[in-house]
Order: structure tokens, then sequence, then C-alpha cells
């Protein structure tokens, strides 16, 4: 048995793909539209999980557009997304100065949360356990709900 994906809807696929590549660095590694169904996936992985032989098994975002509009709520039922960073301090610092709201900084060092554009939680790990606590994070408060 392997991971294959996680599958989120997204109402606005132009913004969330800006979000998840542009911003959060990931990478469009494959493109489903389906006219009969009235749909659009699109499948991220993270650059670290990938290489030529493994982009065909790398884990996934499975981005799900349904061409009509439908509202979507939740989010945070459906609990969250993770990934580790090199650097929690610089990615979040990255984040920022790109419009996203870290909703819990990494205070510790080792652990922050964002929000995609659709709402979903995503939470980012310091790689190989925990950075020291550092300012500004360490005493900036929480924003909002993650």
């Amino acid at each position: 048995m392997r991971y294959l994906h996680t599958m989120v809807r997204v109402k606005d696929l132009d913004a969330s793909l800006h979000f998840y590549t542009t911003i959060f660095g990931l990478k469009e590694i494959r493109r489903i539209d389906n006219e009969q169904g009235r749909f659009t996936l699109v499948f991220l992985a993270a650059r670290d999980d990938l290489g030529e032989a493994k982009e065909k098994l790398a884990p996934c975002i499975e981005l799900t557009f349904n061409w009509d509009t439908e509202d979507y709520t939740g989010g945070r039922n459906f609990g969250h997304l993770a990934y580790e960073v090199d650097n929690i301090y610089e990615f979040c610092e990255h984040l920022q100065k790109n419009g996203v709201t870290i909703n819990r900084p990494p205070r510790d060092g080792r652990m922050a949360f964002v929000r995609s554009p659709d709402g979903i939680s995503i939470e980012i790990l310091q790689k190989d356990g925990s950075l020291p606590s550092a300012e500004p994070w360490a005493s900036m408060p929480n924003t909002g709900s993650w």
C-alpha cells in the first residue's frame, strides 16, 4: 500500500494554484479536464518528493475544481495538510511577504499553521526538530482559527 493524494475542493482554481505553486512552492505534475463531468483535477507535489523516477509516485494534493458554482463550508472539519520545511522562520516570512496570514505562528520553532484561499488548514513543520525560539515569532499571537 502507498499513499496517493489528498483531495480538496477549490472555488477559484487560479487563486488556489497561485497559493499552492507560486507562494507555497508545490509543483503541478498533472491535470485532468473532464468536460462531461464538468470538473478539473490538478495534482500538485512537493519538490522534495519529485525526481525522474518519483514524479508518478509522489504523494500529492489534488485540487478539484467543479465548473459549476458551489459553496464549500467547513475546511476545519477536514483536518489539515502538513508539509515539512528546511527553515520554518524563513518559510513563514516568505508566506507573510506574499500576503498569507500566519494563523498560528511558529513560536516554538517547530510548528505553524496557515490557511489556503479556500480555508484549508495547512500545518508547517520544521525539518529535523525545532529551531531556537526567535522574535518576532515567539511573542506573536494567533490570528483567526487554524
